[in-house]
């Protein structure tokens, strides 16, 4: 790769700054088109969510309620916010990389999509995690009222805590990718990584009990496991970088050769 082609493209602050706007207005348009779009599934949404209250139904009195006469237009508002957001995720990414991109190195460019796939990909299947934990939960937690009591949860409150339990769970897959990341950057040696396991794992049971309190822990290993297998594979990734880099700067110094000191003449 000659330098030309390894050299980030330049362009005038007037070429930026009209390009930086065209964008802000595609994004916009993909944004208010997945506002639309989540608003008319957002019923669907909303039935896939009520489904582990319904289950409760068959055996106890449970049920979602609104406090207020606009509880169900603001809990439709709520769900087509957050399902036009993820829709049009990977349409305002795109922007966002084919802005950011040509400015950067060949090398730059490798590092940034290489990580930003990696974090996509894990955010993804930490959420599908969540989404399939989160009725065993419900079902568990309010399965500890009595048969004579009855189970009114408010529709806004439940979507909120069905939304951190699939947001924790996704943002908990991507902490393998940041502890990389800090390797590649120089802040954190392998090493570090590898003597800290013991530690790692007794935080990732701890939070997978928190976000999962279920009497069976079937849910908790669910979310564990593929943590501390995360944890592992980037604890080896980093190691294994540490050693070609010493290698690599072991290599590039025994080839440099010694500067033998020329005799004086009188």
């Amino acid at each position: 790769m000659t330098a030309a082609a390894a050299a980030p493209q330049t362009m005038p602050l007037a070429s930026h700054l009209r390009e930086a706007r065209t964008r802000l207005i595609r994004a916009a348009v993909v944004l208010v088109a997945g506002l639309v779009l989540g608003f008319w599934l957002s019923d669907a949404i909303l039935d896939l969510l009520r489904a582990p209250v319904e289950e409760l139904a068959r055996t106890m009195d449970a049920s979602l309620n609104y406090e207020s006469v606009t509880g169900a237009f603001d809990l439709t508002l709520k769900i087509a916010l957050y399902a036009g957001l993820v829709m049009a995720s990977p349409a305002l990414l795109y922007e966002l990389l084919a802005y950011v991109l040509p400015g950067l190195t060949w090398r730059e460019k490798q590092y940034t999509l290489g990580f930003l796939t990696a974090g996509v990909t894990l955010f993804a299947a930490g959420c599908w995690v969540g989404v399939t934990a989160f009725p065993r939960m419900v079902t568990m937690l309010a399965g500890f009222a009595s048969q004579e009591d009855s189970t009114i949860l408010a529709a806004g409150e439940y979507v909120d805590f069905v939304l951190k339990v699939v947001l924790a769970t996704g943002l908990a897959f991507v902490v393998p990718v940041g502890l990389v990341l800090l390797n590649v950057l120089g802040v954190l040696p392998g090493r570090t990584i590898v003597r800290g396991w013991r530690v790692a794992v007794i935080t990732i049971v701890v939070f997978s009990a928190l976000i999962t309190p279920s009497a069976d822990v079937l849910s908790m290993f669910v979310i564990a496991i593929p943590m501390v297998g995360l944890y592992l594979v980037a604890a080896v990734v980093a190691r294994t970088r540490d050693g070609i880099t010493a290698r690599r700067a072991r290599a590039l110094l025994d080839s440099t050769p010694d500067q033998e000191v020329a005799p004086c003449s009188a």
